[in-house]
């Protein structure tokens, strides 16, 4: 596996890629990481590193101008590994990935599993790094149509980035296959609300609005601290826990907002404690506004039980079904007007966290996409590296 990334920094990318290894060694299969220096190692799997570099320590999503030289150092990382490792196949993550994944297939002679998580130009524009329609953008899109182009097959993390992948960049539809993110239920599971309040400060009778993830504009945060103003403003009771990094900007912002003491910031939070700290919240949200990105933090809301509140997209409805609640989309009042009805309704919520947690039992365990992946596998390691 290719992860052009500062893999594992307790994101949810990173998740990913960490489930579907873990998932696939369950089943058998011998899978080896390449990554970067940054990031830590996680228990079980092998991972080759790049070499140090002690100016680069960004951990957080997003593009940088680093990158180009970072993932020719993974070139080289890689190249080494497969010279000793001998694998059957390439699974790239990301398009940086699919990138350095192209040149690896042409080296070793093995298929291209690209795992697509989005759209590359929809990434760098959502983060304000390109503006749609410029001189970059074409560039980058032309990069993401080769990539396209390069992989054997694509899975992608949503059946939206599948529809995307064939009406916009014209990727043939038996290349592409919808394989969405899932959840270990027997590590994600509800916990006792006590402990980490407790921890916290936060008193056991505080209603408790929770959210993991990646902190910035495309995610949401700017509109879930308007949401939170409303709801002051409106006398609710309601608190929010806000878990996740980079933090510092959005602790000032809650403070010139006014609503400092409505909202508890923890930094990040480590990926095998996130089931207990999720379990002290009542309520989960996700206010995220990319229309091309997955959103995998919603399983582990469901498996953890808890009614979770988002705003209406195809991605979303997807993952959540009719166990979610939906807010018109970007419309941060709507989404203060849903949390605090939802709030306000302990039966509705009862009912919504007893069928959450079914389906993320009965619909999107980890183990059965590890078995979907390993036919993916197969069925390119039939074709060949030239299949199509």
């Amino acid at each position: 596996m290719l992860a052009p990334t500062p893999y594992f920094a307790d994101r949810g990318c990173h998740v990913r890629i960490y489930e579907e290894a873990r998932a696939l060694k369950g089943l058998g299969h011998d899978v080896r990481i390449a990554t970067y220096h940054l990031g830590r190692d996680m228990p079980g799997i092998t991972t080759y590193r790049t070499i140090r570099i002690p100016w680069y320590s960004k951990l957080a999503a997003g593009p940088s101008w680093h990158k180009p030289y970072l993932d020719i150092l993974l070139l080289g990382t890689s190249l080494r590994a497969a010279r000793s490792f001998r694998p059957d196949l390439i699974h790239a993550h990301l398009h940086e990935g699919g990138f350095i994944g192209a040149f690896l297939k042409m080296f070793l002679g093995v298929p291209l599993l690209f795992d697509c998580q989005g759209s590359l130009t929809g990434e760098m524009a959502d983060h304000g790094f390109i503006r749609e329609g410029s001189l970059l953008w074409r560039f980058f899109a032309q990069t993401e149509r080769w990539v396209n182009r390069a992989a054997d097959a694509i899975v992608t993390s949503s059946g939206a980035g599948r529809d995307d992948l064939v009406r916009r960049w014209g990727v043939p539809a038996a290349k592409a296959i919808g394989l969405i993110d899932g959840v270990d239920t027997a590590v994600f599971r509800p916990y006792p609300k006590d402990e980490v309040r407790r921890r916290l400060g936060i008193a056991p009778d505080v209603p408790l609005v929770v959210y993991l993830g990646v902190l910035n504009r495309y995610q949401g945060i700017d509109l879930l601290l308007s949401a939170a103003v409303l709801l002051k403003s409106q006398g609710s009771p309601l608190r929010f826990l806000v878990m996740g990094f980079p933090d510092e900007s959005y602790r000032e912002q809650a403070r010139e907002l006014g609503v400092a003491d409505r909202v508890f910031f923890t930094g990040r939070i480590e990926y095998a404690k996130a089931p207990l700290y999720l379990s002290a919240g009542d309520i989960a949200v996700s206010p995220k506004v990319s229309l091309t990105e997955a959103n995998g933090k919603l399983f582990n809301y469901l498996a953890c039980g808890l009614p979770t509140v988002v705003f209406e997209t195809p991605i979303n409805r997807e993952i959540l079904g009719d166990v979610g609640v939906y807010a018109c989309f970007g419309d941060a009042g709507d989404l203060a007007t849903q949390l605090a009805a939802l709030a306000a309704d302990p039966e509705r919520r009862a009912d919504l966290s007893r069928r959450g947690r079914q389906r993320a039992e009965q619909e999107h365990s980890w183990q059965a996409r590890g078995k979907a992946l390993e036919g993916v596998y197969r069925t390119l390691l039939r074709r060949g590296s030239g299949g199509r």
